[in-house]
């Protein structure tokens, strides 16, 4: 997976932030987060999906039944940076509650069908995090 993902890392940065493959067109971000144990800076490709000024991510590891390391990380270290396009932002990460949460998941599910699929896959419920500027 590290070696996918570098892959994407490398488009997005050679590309003014945009990538082809399974995320030609579609938004995507590089969150540098925080290991929860090990206290290392890890880089991570996602879709997002621009909430005002905030941005939403959405912890579906592709339907899976745990949650992805980047959530819990987060949960653990809320400080971000995220690459976006050709800038870098300052952002903290907020889980989601239930009511906030089912409007922006019910779009994401519309706009992009696979995130339907994951969830079809999972009993677990999909964490949406909302990344909002510091």
């Amino acid at each position: 997976m590290s070696d996918w993902n570098q892959q994407i890392i490398d488009e997005f940065r050679a590309n003014d932030g945009k990538v082809g493959g399974p995320f030609e067109g579609a938004p995507l971000l590089l969150l540098h987060h925080t290991g929860r144990t090990s206290g290392t800076e890890r880089v991570t490709p996602m879709m997002y999906q621009a909430v005002g000024d905030a941005y939403a991510v959405f912890a579906s590891k592709a339907g899976a039944d745990t949650h992805p390391d980047w959530y819990r990380n987060l949960l653990a270290h809320p400080d971000v940076t995220a690459e976006i396009g050709t800038g870098t932002e300052s952002l903290r990460a907020r889980d989601l509650p239930a009511d906030e949460r089912a409007p922006i998941w019910e779009k994401q599910k519309a706009d992009y069908p696979g995130f339907q699929g994951y969830e079809d896959k999972t009993d677990r419920t999909i964490p949406v995090v909302l990344l909002e500027r510091r």
